[in-house]
């Protein structure tokens, strides 16, 4: 019989797989379990051709069903296995509905006039996933969701500057306007993908944030949790290097297709969790 969570997060080939692929088998479950959910949740805004009325409705009747699963009592067999992963693993309620909030933004806003309002976007689609997976993880000092807030933040912001073509052909543009006026780069500049000395300017400054914010999360994390996390730290790793490949590309995202093997993610994670078992 086919795992049907196991099957979504193989399917993605996201880095989520390859990171807790070497999770022992409880874990491993629960992690794509918890991937399943976030896949199938994203996919309500960015899958079809719905109106954005429609897809609030879906994401109303998923809300509803999740509440329902806490019970057991779901239409969904993966929001049930959901909920038992919840209870098993005493994972607050909190971050599954913050997440569902961050998705609802997708469909509210097409822009962010500043960075505290295009984080509070990034705490809520990435680094609510954070706070689930640690609970999963274990860990012994509460710092470690400090490490899992600036982490999720990290990698979104990641996943923004990759995506800016590609985001901007649906209408949306993550940067803050605030920092496209910095640098005198407008949404006109953005849609013609003009890259020159302003957008070069302007995605340093921004990977110089993200950077930052890898950086918050390591100084977070215990040293007492770092083994437990090596799942996370593989993530954190993998992405830095997608970070990196952004600046080999000289920040031309609009013509440079940036993206890390699915070999590199493998080595990626083979090394991580290599380190932190022998180690530790």
């Amino acid at each position: 019989m086919i795992d049907a969570a196991k099957d979504i997060a193989k399917t993605s080939k996201s880095s989520f797989y390859y990171a807790f692929n070497l999770l022992p088998e409880e874990k491993r479950e629960a992690m794509n379990t918890v991937y399943a959910f976030c896949r199938k949740t994203d996919d309500i805004i960015d899958e079809g051709n719905e109106t954005d009325e429609i897809k609030y409705e879906k994401l109303r009747k998923w809300r509803v069903e999740l509440e329902r699963a806490f019970n057991g009592n779901s239409d969904y067999t993966l929001l049930n296995k959901l909920g038992r992963t919840i209870h098993k693993f005493n994972i607050p309620y909190e971050p599954f509905f913050e997440l569902l909030k961050g998705m609802e933004m997708d469909l509210q806003n097409k822009r962010y006039l500043t960075f505290d309002d295009l984080s509070l976007y990034c705490y809520r689609v990435a680094s609510t996933v954070g706070l689930m997976c640690i609970e999963i993880f274990g860990y012994k000092h509460k710092s470690a969701k400090e490490f899992a807030i600036n982490l999720g933040i990290a990698l979104q912001l990641t996943n923004i500057l990759r995506d800016i073509k590609k985001d901007s052909l649906k209408g949306r543009i993550y940067l803050p306007q605030e920092d496209l006026e910095k640098f005198s780069y407008s949404e006109e500049d953005i849609f013609k993908q003009k890259y020159d000395e302003r957008f070069v300017n302007l995605m340093k400054y921004e990977v110089d944030r993200a950077e930052r914010f890898f950086e918050n999360a390591t100084v977070n994390l215990d040293l007492d949790d770092k083994k437990a996390m090596f799942a996370a730290r593989a993530m954190q790793h993998i992405y830095k290097r997608l970070l990196e490949k952004i600046i080999d590309a000289e920040y031309n995202i609009y013509q440079k297709n940036i993206k890390v093997s699915s070999f590199e993610k493998v080595g990626i994670s083979l090394g991580v969790w290599a380190k932190y078992r022998l180690v530790y």
